[in-house]
Parts: structure tokens; C-alpha cells; sequence
């Protein structure tokens, strides 16, 4: 297991390079820079009046890009800003410089907020962490124990008619249903039940403290839904087919034959072999669900963490916090990952990885 290990960390370096790679080249191609952003702030200027000059490149624009200004702008003014953006050296030495620091963990600083990028993503993971981690509980509190009830009645009307509300939840998209869930509860066409936005109300900190958890869970019944009903299904599936797989094996009907009970058979016998997959996929479930899953619900209620944080840096071009975040975030996963495959061994110790490669 040691050598395995070794092996799966060692690998982590290039799969992190690659990754950073290939966005830093695709961010060189997309429109619309942070220089741009700021001449917008600068002059007051729309952005579809931009549109034809946002054609920059890098990062922003560098200074070899011919990008002079345009619309009546000093170029002077244009160079002071890729000089203060970092945007004046050739995109290769930018990139060897942003990872050099990254590798000894400086983020930098925030384009457009003026605060390093570790404070910011300090301050706005709580809020991502509890709304993840409350789904997810959730959704295995919801799907273990409706997987095995279709595993153990497989075949019959439940299994059916839960089987298509099961289908439905994985083919319609987590934030159709969150925008569902506002139209309807929300205040939209139909009743106002839930706040549309935010994790507190405005007086939150005026709020005894019973009133504040309160208003807590309160704000946080229909983004912890719209996360829920769009996760549960998979889950749901892999359960039954764990269970499945292993009601049918030899030792489950050597065991009813020594007469025990049902229950005792389903507890004691199968639920530690067919739980095996299911516990090993909890790590790389939550950063899924953290990082990716959460992001446009965030969006959508307007929830102060990692997602919106995200979305609103690609739509500021806020390279800091973009290229930041993802470093700090897939480094995670690739752990996650690997700690997946060392709760494996602790809970079945047969598996080997080593004596498979």
C-alpha cells in the first residue's frame, strides 16, 4: 500500500500541472481581460460598446498585443494598467511566476476587491462547507435507506414507481429545480413560504440566538432541496446495485439456510460488503458536490460562498481568484480522491491495490 501511495501522490504534481495548463491557455483566448474591466470601471463605458476592443488576450492583454486604448483612451493609461496588472511580461514567464508562487501557497491578490485571495476564500468556504455538507447528509440519509428497500423489493410496484421518481431527479438538472422551487415557494407565481436569496435576513445579528438558527434553516430549506433532489439519484442507484449484487451471492443463502432472520441476514451479513463502495465514494461526493454541484445554486440564491465567488471572478476576470481557487480546489479533489482509496482498505482489508497493479 505504501508504494501505491507513493505513486498516486507523485502522480498529483503533473495531473495539477496539466490542469492549470490548460485553462491558463484557454483563459488566453477568451475575450475580454481584466484590463478591459477596469477601463469599463474607468470610463463608465457599457460593456457591448466594449465588445469590438475586448478581442485581448493572456490573462488580460499584454504589451504585445497592439492594444492601444481605443475609444479616445490614453494608450499611457493603457500601459500603467498592464503594468500594474502584471500583464507587461510574456504569457509563459507569467505562468511560471503565478505557479512558483502557488507552490509556496501565495494566492496573490484580488483584482478588483484589493485583498488577498486566501482571506477571500477563508471567508466565503464556511458558508459552502455547512450548505455541502448539509446536502450530503441529506442526500445519504435519503438514498441508502431507499436504495436497499429497492434492492430487498426489487421487481415490485415500489421499486418501479420509485425507480421513475429516481430517473426523473437525475435527468432534470439540480438548478431547474432550484428555479422551480423559487417560483413556486419563493414568492414567484404561487406562495411566498422561503426567502429567495441569501443564508440570513438582513437583522440576523439582531436576532436572539433561537431565532437565529431559525432564520438559518429557514434560508436554507430550498438550496439544500434543489441540491438534494439533484444529487440523491446516483446514490440512490448504487446503493440498490451494491445490495443487489451482493443478496444474490453464496454466503447470503448459506446464511438463510442456517435460519436467520431476514433482518439479521440484510444487517449482519450483507449491508458491510455492499456499503463498500458507497462509504469510499463519500470524500470525492462532498468536493463534487462543493465545488461543482454547488456553484450555480449559489448563483441562483445569491449565497455568499465558493460558487458565487467563482462565477463572479470568470465574469469579472478576476484571474487571482479563478486560477487561486482552482489550484487550491483541485489539489484538494486529487486528495480526496486518494483518501477514497484508503478508506477502501480500512473497510474491506482484502482490497489490495498494490497486488492488483
Amino acid at each position: 500500500m505504501g508504494r501505491y501511495l507513493l505513486r498516486r501522490l507523485l502522480l498529483i504534481v503533473p495531473t495539477l500541472f496539466g490542469i492549470m495548463v490548460i485553462n491558463f491557455v484557454i483563459v488566453q483566448f477568451a475575450p475580454g481581460g481584466p484590463i478591459e474591466q477596469a477601463i469599463i470601471q474607468a470610463s463608465g463605458m457599457n460593456m457591448s460598446s466594449t465588445a469590438s476592443v475586448s478581442s485581448a488576450s493572456s490573462m488580460g492583454p499584454s504589451a504585445e498585443s497592439g492594444y492601444t486604448g481605443g475609444e479616445g483612451l490614453d494608450p499611457a493609461f493603457i500601459e500603467k494598467l498592464e503594468v500594474a496588472f502584471g500583464f507587461d511580461k510574456p504569457p509563459l514567464e507569467r505562468f511560471g511566476l503565478m505557479m512558483w508562487n502557488y507552490v509556496r501557497l501565495d494566492f496573490g491578490t484580488s483584482y478588483f476587491q484589493e485583498r488577498a485571495v486566501f482571506d477571500i476564500v477563508i471567508e466565503k468556504l464556511p458558508v459552502s462547507i455547512s450548505l455541502g455538507l448539509s446536502a450530503l447528509v441529506l442526500i445519504y440519509a435519503i438514498s441508502i435507506p431507499l436504495g436497499m428497500m429497492k434492492a430487498v423489493r426489487d421487481g415490485t410496484p415500489f421499486d418501479v414507481w420509485s425507480s421513475a421518481v429516481v430517473f426523473v431527479a437525475y435527468a432534470v438538472p439540480g438548478f431547474l429545480f432550484a428555479v422551480m422551487l423559487i417560483v413556486v415557494f419563493a414568492g414567484g407565481t404561487y406562495f411566498d413560504w422561503f426567502p429567495m436569496r441569501g443564508m440570513v435576513s438582513e437583522n440576523w445579528s439582531e436576532l436572539p440566538f433561537f431565532e437565529k438558527v431559525t432564520d438559518y434553516l429557514w434560508h436554507l430549506v430550498l438550496p439544500l432541496t434543489a441540491l438534494t433532489i439533484g444529487g440523491f439519484a446516483t446514490l440512490t442507484m448504487l446503493t440498490k446495485n451494491s445490495f443487489l449484487e451482493e443478496i444474490n451471492k453464496q454466503f447470503v443463502l448459506t446464511a438463510r439456510a442456517k435460519g436467520l432472520t431476514e433482518k439479521r441476514v440484510l444487517f449482519g451479513h450483507v449491508f458491510r460488503n455492499a456499503m463498500l463502495i458507497v462509504i469510499a465514494g463519500f470524500p470525492a461526493a462532498f468536493v463534487g458536490l462543493l465545488f461543482t454541484g454547488a456553484l450555480l445554486i449559489e448563483v441562483i440564491f445569491s449565497i455568499d460562498g465558493i460558487g458565487l465567488l467563482g462565477y463572479e471572478a470568470v465574469v469579472k476576470r478576476d484571474y487571482p481568484i479563478f486560477f487561486g481557487t482552482l489550484f487550491c480546489f483541485t489539489l484538494i479533489g486529487l486528495f480526496m480522491q486518494l483518501v477514497g482509496d484508503v478508506i477502501y482498505t480500512f473497510v474491506d482489508p482484502r482490497i489490495d491495490f498494490e497486488a492488483r497493479e
